[in-house]
């Protein structure tokens, strides 16, 4: 009996990682201003984050691709909506303009929070937003902001600490529970890093949660 058990739950480890391995993701739609915006009813799910946070990277290590995107060494490079389509799974990921970028002018940075917050109340497939958050440094006032906003429109928050392999595991692990604690989650924010690979396959894991 235990011998069935180990191999009916090896066989489905082996689904779930071909499954892992043959999803893609290809860039479906880029949206710049306001009365761009238009109704999708596939479900979506959010990125945001500051600036420089690696949101860029991301998406890039999900899909397995280097260049699906753009990444920049200034911070701000993404200035619009970008809708992923996750294949086969059928469900959006929509990476937003980045928050926080100072070195723009005020102008564009009003342009950009406007967008988002049009986006963000009237996205009607709008399932969660994972929100990114830099491993390396405590919590910024300008993400407690964002994640406070969220949860009062009532909009589920999937914490994702980017980043990962750069800080001490203890540091990390500290970091982790502040913003469980913040969040008032039952589970650690996911720790994430480009880099290495870890935690993608548990991300894409509450994707799916997410995006049923």
């Amino acid at each position: 009996m235990g011998k069935k058990r180990t191999l009916g739950t090896n066989i489905n480890q082996r689904r779930k990682r071909y499954s892992f391995m043959n999803r893609t993701i290809e860039l479906v739609k880029t949206i710049y201003e306001i009365k761009q915006l238009e109704t999708f009813e596939e479900p979506q799910i959010a990125l945001a984050g500051r600036s420089n946070v690696g949101k860029s990277s991301l998406v890039n290590r999900l899909a397995g691709r280097k260049q699906l995107a753009k990444i920049s060494s200034k911070p701000g490079k993404t200035r619009s909506l970008n809708y992923y389509k996750v294949n086969p799974d059928g469900y959006f990921l929509v990476d937003l303009p980045g928050y926080g970028y100072a070195k723009c002018s005020k102008t564009e940075r009003d342009k950009w929070a406007k967008l988002i917050e049009r986006y963000i109340t009237t996205a009607e497939q709008l399932k969660a937003v994972v929100v990114l958050l830099d491993s390396r440094i405590p919590p910024q006032k300008i993400d407690l902001e964002l994640t406070s906003y969220l949860r009062s429109m009532g909009i589920p928050v999937i914490p994702v600490l980017t980043k990962a392999d750069k800080p001490k595991q203890r540091d990390l692990a500290k970091l982790q529970g502040q913003w469980k604690d913040i969040l008032q989650h039952d589970r650690l924010p996911l720790a994430f890093s480009s880099k290495t690979g870890r935690g993608e396959e548990k991300l894409w894991d509450i994707l799916g949660e997410y995006a049923r």
